[in-house]
């Protein structure tokens, strides 16, 4: 080849950061004056600016690299695939390991610190990871992890410590450099993200480079990041949305991001967020959660804060409206909790619809007054989006954002696209004009009962706009006679249970019943869409980490078939009953 970096040494050392179009503009950021914070870390009280967090970036890539053996620095030098596990929750040390992982040009594959230890060995074990990097919370899962991968498959796994490499001596500007080698290739694997496994073990969908920057940006450009944006960041950091959403796209346009990890907590967040109103130099302008951290705030609000004083209420209410932007993602926003945000902020919290593997391809734009209510927008543009069935359908997608391979799986890849190419998504929406509305999971949210087709979403909105009901589940159960039926799994908001909603039984304690919610969704549903089977639940529904209902699991685990029948918790209608009481 005549390319120059063939004739002469290679461009590296331990202050040189590699030709990507990532680390030059973390780079061009470390060079501003005055600096910036771009890591603010609630729980280990650190704010570090650009140039602090590039320092220690490359003190634990040299780190990892005394620590790796020989085959794999030589893997690293041919550019092969090499993967670093990362435990940690989203935070200082998080940011630093995943940006030294792809300073190495090595991928990362980060690891939620609660998954318990075998499911974190078979990430590890899955991906072939090199070593693994633990934060300072997580040094005992380290110890454990270690003696497991040794056992089973890896007799030299190490796990290295990341907070020494934390609060490094910092360089200046000038000292840090960008390798005038070859560009790390675009195509090549740098984060690893696992899927929730709920039809199978979880699959590791391999995320390109450009995931890191390209995909970033065009999430940045879409709603409109600046470097005086401050993203309160809560979810967790091995998820598409924590990675892909309030990650990148933040450090990509140089805004601060601000850390809560350790899991949601509504009375610290409606106090951050007043202080955020109070205190100028602590605003934040967006936000990003999951339906059931908004359903918990929305609780904490009207049982506590809005019984406040009206002078101390209102600086909540000023907190709920310093955004710029609310983002809704991973599961879709109920109707009536949208429309409790909309009116609290004044303005709607901002949905979306994408995965993993493709990135959002509907997106609601900032200060949009025109999607209609339960959109999740338009199609992004560049994005090639079909409906199998014209205006309704599978969603079929072809994007320049979508994964490169599920990890040592070739023929999961190949089967999760149709012949023409386009990605099988399984998710069923439709189209009115330009806006599309998600149906639901193919395989879990249409019920065929009695010959109809229908949706399980449809459902669960008019069971949500029942005062009393606090989060519904609703899956098709197995049936001789109508093929399913529908089966709903509620919990209540036990201050909205009135005489006037419900029957007594002889202590004059209120229950709710199946006819009590049929004869409350009767104008609502078509008969045929009313549930026949009830569940009634002690606190919230069971969710995975991510805030997501995974129906898969939890619909044979609360309807049982066969079981259900003789359980005593499902609630069965009684046609019989019902119709004398109408």
């Amino acid at each position: 080849m005549e390319d120059r970096v063939f004739m002469v040494p290679k461009h590296a050392g331990s202050n040189i950061l590699p030709n990507t179009p990532l680390f030059s503009r973390l780079l061009r950021f470390a060079s501003r004056v005055p600096a910036r914070v771009a890591i603010d870390d609630v729980r280990s009280n650190q704010q570090r600016t650009h140039l602090e967090l590039l320092s220690d970036v490359l003190v634990l890539r040299e780190t990892i690299l005394n620590a790796l053996d020989s085959t794999t620095s030589e893997a690293l030098e041919r550019r092969d695939e090499v993967y670093i596990a990362i435990v940690a929750a989203g935070g200082y040390e998080y940011t630093v390991a995943m940006l030294a992982v792809l300073a190495l040009g090595a991928a990362a594959v980060p690891i939620a610190p609660a998954l318990p230890i075998e499911e974190a060995a078979y990430f590890i074990e899955k991906s072939q990871a090199a070593l693994v990097l633990v934060s300072s919370f997580d040094l005992e899962k380290c110890c454990k992890l270690e003696k497991r991968i040794a056992l089973s498959s890896n007799e030299h796994f190490q796990g290295v410590p990341i907070g020494p490499c934390t609060l490094t001596p910092t360089l200046q500007p000038t000292e840090i450099l960008i390798s005038s080698d070859r560009a790390l290739e675009e195509n090549e694997p740098a984060v690893v993200i696992f899927t929730s496994g709920t039809t199978g073990p979880p699959k590791g969908a391999v995320m390109r480079r450009a995931f890191v920057f390209d995909c970033a940006m065009s999430v940045a450009d879409h709603y409109r990041l600046t470097a005086e944006d401050v993203m309160l960041h809560v979810l967790p950091v091995h998820h598409a949305t924590g990675v892909g959403i309030n990650f990148f796209p933040f450090l990509v346009a140089g805004s601060r991001i601000e850390f809560r990890s350790g899991g949601s907590d509504e009375v610290w967040m409606w106090e951050r967020w007043k202080q955020g109103a109070v205190e100028a130099r602590r605003r934040l302008t967006f936000f990003s959660g999951v339906p059931t951290i908004y359903m918990r705030m929305q609780r904490h609000y009207q049982r506590t804060l809005s019984k406040l004083q009206p002078r101390e209420l209102a600086k909540y209410i000023a907190g709920a409206r310093q955004f710029k932007a609310c983002l809704c993602g991973t599961s879709a926003l109920p109707q009536p909790l949208s429309e409790f945000w909309t009116s609290l902020m004044q303005k709607a919290i901002v949905q979306r619809y994408g995965a993993t593997e493709f990135g959002a391809v509907f997106k609601v734009g900032l200060d949009d007054k025109k999607t209609p209510d339960g959109s999740v927008g338009q199609v992004v543009n560049g994005i090639d989006v079909k409906l199998s069935d014209g205006d309704q359908g599978e969603i079929l997608v072809k994007s320049p954002h979508m994964f490169s391979k599920y990890l040592r799986d070739p023929e999961a890849t190949a089967n999760a696209h149709d012949d023409e190419g386009y990605f099988k998504t399984g998710d069923i929406a439709r189209r009115e004009g330009r806006y599309y509305w998600i149906v639901g999971r193919a395989s879990l949210d249409i019920i065929k009962t009695g010959g109809y087709k229908i949706s399980a979403l449809d459902i669960e909105r008019e069971l949500l706009a029942l005062p009393y009901i606090g989060e519904a589940m609703v899956v098709g159960v197995a049936d001789e006679e109508f093929g399913q039926r529908v089966a709903a799994l509620v919990s209540l908001q036990e201050e909205e249970l009135t005489d006037s909603f419900l029957e007594t039984n002889g202590d004059n304690e209120h229950l709710l019943t199946i006819q009590d919610v049929r004869r409350h969704l009767q104008h609502r549903l078509a008969s045929y869409k009313m549930p026949t089977l009830l569940r009634i639940l002690d606190g919230e529904l069971p969710k995975t980490a991510t805030g997501k209902v995974q129906k898969k699991v939890l619909g044979p685990r609360f309807f049982p078939t066969p079981g259900y029948q003789t359980c005593p918790e499902v609630q069965q209608w009684q046609r019989t009953r019902e119709l004398a009481k109408l």
